[in-house]
């Protein structure tokens, strides 16, 4: 007989900046749980980040490759639970061979890392699937990895527009055993929202639940 004890529920709102990493010796204890993000530039991340948990400065929009070139883990109001920005790519005015040594760090942190339940990549609803993020769709399969899809910047589209894009989307993705939420999103219009909140809470919460067997 066991009883499962109560875990309090995550307060996205509770986020703070934990620490950076520019390499898996350098990231907090892998323990507990956590949620990363991925997408290009420009996709909208930083944006869906400060917007699922309310602080507009959490995740920096800024381009600057100093920032983006590490891996950022903010905090939850559940020490065992954390967010994780991961390196943004596509615009940022940096040499191949750093773009090559971010992409290595990149691989190292979705492949060892015990902690990660899943990945939520960012895409723009309007320009979706491309080759970065066919490339990260491919590496969740191929790990088993679950994969939430936030098809962000929703608002920039009209209904059937969007409507139409999320199913090309869904059509694209439909033989990936990976994807569990494909979701249309917008940080302005707060579209997706709670669904993608309440995504991240079920990922967050494996492993958490104490069993007490009696």
């Amino acid at each position: 007989m066991s009883d499962e004890l109560s875990v309090k529920p995550i307060s996205f709102n509770s986020a703070r900046f934990l620490v950076s990493a520019s390499k898996l010796a350098e990231c907090p204890a892998d323990e507990g749980t956590e949620v990363a993000f991925a997408g290009r530039s420009n996709a909208g991340k930083s944006s869906a980040i400060n917007a699922i948990t309310t602080n507009g400065k959490l995740a920096r929009t800024s381009k600057t490759p100093g920032r983006t070139r590490l891996i950022n883990f903010f905090s939850l109001n559940r020490p065992d639970c954390r967010l994780v920005d991961l390196p943004g790519y596509g615009y940022a005015r940096v040499s191949r061979h750093i773009k090559d040594d971010w992409q290595k760090h990149l691989d190292t942190y979705l492949s060892q890392r015990q902690s990660l339940r899943g990945l939520v990549l960012v895409m723009d609803i309007r320009h979706p699937m491309t080759d970065f993020d066919q490339m990260m769709v491919e590496w969740c399969e191929h790990n088993n990895l679950p994969l939430m899809i936030l098809a962000t910047k929703a608002d920039k589209l009209k209904s059937g527009q969007a409507r139409t894009a999320m199913f090309g989307i869904a059509r694209q993705l439909e033989n990936y055993g990976c994807m569990q939420h494909l979701i249309m999103f917008s940080a302005t219009a707060k579209t997706g929202l709670e669904e993608c909140r309440t995504a991240l809470q079920a990922w967050l919460d494996e492993s958490s639940v104490e069993i007490i067997s009696t």
